[in-house]
């Protein structure tokens, strides 16, 4: 069966002085014309909210109808571009302004969706005024924007010119859109969306794999080998400090204070990347040597209003289990969450037999029943290996138990 999938594939532009204005420009257009549409759809909604839903009416008063993004376009665009208030909307390409009213299409029903339940995981709320300020900000070019990748190998955006890119690795197949990003550290990417066949399914091999995360270890593995967890955050935090202390020592407003900032932009986006390059080639080993790949559904939002809240941020396990869940996907492997609430940590994998909470300072520990001698996140981590192999043949969960 040929599956369709969409990837991403981000790589590092190098935009001149004029270009760096040039998107200035558009960003700054972007944001206002978002701004506007959300000035214009937020009383509306919040209106509507008071009325209560058609079936339970808490009060008296005619529903109002939402504005289109036709109708917002037409307002908002076209016809801003003729007052003077906006008429430097004219100076940038019009797509990535009718991309940002379709953004914010999209945050309005999300935000919906998640209230009403419809949409799984966690609340998302209403969205927000976007400023000149935030850490991140982009601008959307779809197919219809004649934007192009030129044969010198730069990337030609409309009102912007030619910008310069480093092709980290080749693009598998034509993009449909490319959004260009500017960081908080003012680096610049450009985000490919492209549409291929998942047609690199590796060889089927026999290991499976339960995995237990955690902070002494960042992960041990259910054949006993552990990884060491790199803490790239706290090996970072002297120079974060100090950068941080000049930060506060410069005067608001002064040149001094945004190139302050800039350099501890750049210091946090530097910890970001490394931990992202580690999870990106250790998700890739597992996925490449595992036909199965087995995780605990932890709640690391939880963990993260703990005493180690530091350090499980630190970690970033979400984001490196979500890397094994879209590799095994596209590599044609088998990937699983186990429940949060199995006692991986308190059951033998020997016996099976349950033998009660431990404190987190005890590593080791012997099984009452069969007096076999446990590491505690080995033993943990075939717990996971067994429980996911039992959801594999029971749909409905099986019986998780020790091998015959």
């Amino acid at each position: 069966m040929v599956r369709n999938v969409q990837l991403r594939y981000q790589y590092r532009l190098y935009p001149d002085g004029d270009q760096r204005a040039a998107l200035t420009r558009l960003f700054g257009c972007v944001r206002v014309v978002f701004n506007d549409a959300l000035e214009r759809t937020a009383p509306v909604k919040a209106s509507n909210k008071l009325l209560g839903s058609p079936k339970a009416r808490t009060a008296e008063g005619p529903y109002q109808r939402v504005p289109k993004n036709t109708e917002l376009s037409k307002a908002l665009i076209t016809q801003a571009k003729q007052t003077p208030e906006r008429t430097w909307l004219s100076q940038v390409s019009a797509i990535p302004l009718q991309q940002a009213l379709r953004d914010l299409d999209r945050a309005w029903a999300a935000h919906e969706d998640s209230k009403t339940g419809t949409r799984k995981g966690p609340k998302v709320g209403a969205p927000r005024f976007k400023s000149r300020r935030d850490n991140r900000q982009s601008a959307r070019f779809t197919a219809n924007a004649r934007w192009r990748i030129t044969p010198a190998g730069k990337l030609s955006l409309p009102r912007v010119g030619d910008v310069k890119v480093r092709w980290s690795r080749n693009l598998p197949s034509a993009p449909t859109s490319v959004t260009v990003i500017k960081d908080a550290a003012d680096r610049y990417f450009a985000s490919f969306v492209v549409e291929t066949t998942a047609d690199e399914m590796l060889p089927e091999t026999t290991p499976e794999v339960g995995i237990d995360l955690g902070l002494t270890h960042f992960a041990v593995l259910s054949d006993g080998t552990t990884v060491t967890n790199p803490r790239f955050l706290r090996r970072a935090e002297r120079k974060l400090r100090k950068a941080q202390r000049d930060l506060s020592r410069k005067a608001k407003g002064s040149n001094n204070k945004e190139k302050a900032r800039h350099r501890v932009a750049r210091a946090h986006a530097g910890v970001a990347d490394a931990r992202k390059d580690f999870h990106h080639k250790l998700s890739t080993t597992l996925v490449r040597e595992n036909q199965a790949i087995h995780v605990e559904d932890l709640s690391v939002k939880a963990l993260g209003r703990t005493r180690m809240a530091k350090s499980v941020h630190d970690a970033g396990w979400s984001a490196f289990v979500n890397m094994l869940e879209y590799k095994s996907f596209r590599y044609g492997r088998v990937f699983s969450k186990v429940g949060r609430w199995l006692p991986s940590s308190q059951t033998c994998s020997e016996c099976w037999a349950v033998d009660g909470p431990k404190p987190l300072h005890v590593r080791e520990w012997t099984c009452k029943a069969c007096k076999t001698i446990h590491d505690r996140d080995v033993n943990a981590a075939r717990i996971v290996l067994a429980a996911g192999r039992a959801d594999r043949k029971n749909a409905c969960g099986g019986t998780v138990g020790p091998a015959a």
